[in-house]
């Protein structure tokens, strides 16, 4: 004799259990990618808060640079955005770690 209630149990944890593989194998992989980024944002950060970005960013205001150099880090927004970005995903990794 079948019961299927069970069988629907079981079907819905183990399709429970398949989503939180994904999730995990994703994010897993997105770490990853995170972490291999941490030294970028670094470095990122120090040229934006250091004297070269303004020098950079006055010749580019000068039309100094060469037309097809591609140029988003001197934006005023960019790259700020960027840094304040990480450092919010740092804080919801926080944040979700302790839960």
């Amino acid at each position: 004799m079948q019961d299927t209630g069970r069988n629907e149990r079981i079907a819905r944890y183990e399709d429970m259990a398949d989503r939180a593989e994904r999730a995990a194998d994703r994010l897993e992989q997105a770490l990853a990618e995170y972490e291999e980024a941490l030294p970028l944002m670094s470095e990122l950060d120090a040229y934006y808060s250091g004297p070269e970005w303004r020098t950079d960013y006055e010749a580019d205001e000068a039309g100094l640079l060469p037309e097809n150099l591609k140029r988003g880090v001197l934006s005023e927004d960019g790259l700020y955005d960027l840094l304040d970005r990480y450092r919010e995903l740092k804080e919801r990794l926080k944040h979700t770690a302790e839960k």
